[in-house]
């Protein structure tokens, strides 16, 4: 009885502050809500936050895609040039003469890769790998082999146009180089070392690198795709097969290094379209003969300028010369922008058409002014 007492006493004592605590809690959860669902919530944020990165995450597992729908527009080029060897001294000789042949010929082999710009065979490469060659044989992607012919060249671009006689040929997609940011990914598709195609992939490490000494107009994109010999002319291309630049150096001829560079896909387009109707690539010109204005030789001459172009000569008759540019000026600004490097502003002044005017801002002997000139033909490199 005693024990029973005990038991009774103990719920009554205990039990009752218990269920008023277990009354005031269930109150509070149904006041306040969100104490309820603030430990479900946590786990939950932490699972979507998981389920998010999965979902937001936009890098292919594969490039299969864009391969595939790059491939087939990439061809394997095969040069031959015939060059005499040299005389050797005893064929001056008539009894030696007779024993070996006056007309000596060596055949010398080099490779590349080609991109086909148009379902018609008209395609882009290199310059420097078709340059001098006296045939020209192209590998398509099925196998099949054509004689290339070549439509025309544009040196100061180091590109090339040919053209081939062949049925059920694949364009590639062009892209939009413009755009392209540093640190998207590139694929470069060609024939290294003459191995057969090659995809290697990277990303876009700088765009609009000049200054090289490679060409007359540079604006590279630069890549660390591995780019090897037989690789010039072939296509770099973006993450879904379009056609971002020809690809056309490394840093280090003698193997790749991770630094190759390509030229822009828009400006190999235009050098084509030109080619093909004109025989040669149109561009803007001015007549004049300048050079970078830096502070070394601004404070050798006594200049209050930075920047500049510093005009060394004028062609007569040229548009610099109509408008009255002399010697000794310097050009501050090309159409309201300013001169920033010697490279870039050969480039603007090149991709004026021809009959379009173009301002210049000058400094002359303490004064500046502007002059507005008519663009002319830039002649042809030879």
């Amino acid at each position: 009885m005693s024990s029973h007492r005990t038991v009774n006493f103990i719920i009554s004592y205990i039990g009752k502050p218990a269920l008023v605590g277990l009354a005031a809690a269930a109150l509070l959860l149904t006041v306040f809500p969100e104490f309820r669902q603030q430990h479900s919530t946590t786990e939950e944020s932490s699972v979507d936050l998981d389920h998010r990165s999965n979902n937001e995450w936009t890098g292919p597992v594969s490039y299969s895609h864009a391969v595939a729908r790059a491939a087939p527009s990439v061809v394997n080029i095969y040069t031959r040039k015939i060059t005499k060897a040299a005389d050797h001294p005893l064929l001056s000789d008539p009894y030696f003469r007779r024993l070996f042949n006056n007309q000596q010929q060596r055949i010398q082999s080099s490779l590349g890769s080609g991109v086909i710009m148009q379902a018609d065979g008209f395609m882009l490469t290199n310059n420097h790998v078709i340059d001098g060659a006296d045939q020209i044989l192209v590998l398509l992607y099925d196998g099949r082999e054509a004689s290339a012919s070549v439509v025309g060249k544009d040196p100061e671009t180091d590109l090339a146009v040919l053209k081939i006689d062949a049925d059920n040929l694949q364009p590639i997609s062009v892209g939009e180089p413009s755009q392209a940011k540093i640190g998207d990914v590139v694929l470069a598709i060609g024939n290294p070392y003459g191995v057969g195609q090659t995809v290697t992939q990277g990303i876009v490490s700088a765009t609009g690198r000049n200054g090289l000494g490679l060409n007359t107009f540079e604006n590279f994109i630069q890549t660390d795709a591995d780019i090897n010999p037989g690789n010039s002319g072939g296509a770099l291309v973006d993450s879904y097969g379009n056609l971002l630049g020809i690809n056309t150096a490394i840093l280090n001829q003698s193997g790749s290094v991770g630094i190759g560079f390509a030229i822009p896909a828009d400006t190999a387009t235009k050098v084509l379209k030109d080619i093909v109707s004109y025989g040669y690539v149109v561009r803007g010109w001015l007549g004049m003969d300048a050079f970078p204005l830096t502070a070394p030789i601004a404070e050798r001459l006594n200049l209050p300028l930075t920047h500049g172009l510093l005009v060394r000569a004028i062609y007569n008759g040229s548009p610099a010369y109509m408008v009255g540019i002399q010697p000794a000026d310097v050009v501050i600004t090309i159409n309201g922008e300013p001169v920033t490097d010697r490279q870039t502003s050969i480039s603007q002044i090149a991709d004026v058409a021809p009959g379009a005017p173009i301002e210049l801002e000058i400094w002359r002997q303490g004064q500046t002014f502007t002059v507005t000139a008519v663009a002319g033909i830039r002649p042809t490199s030879p």
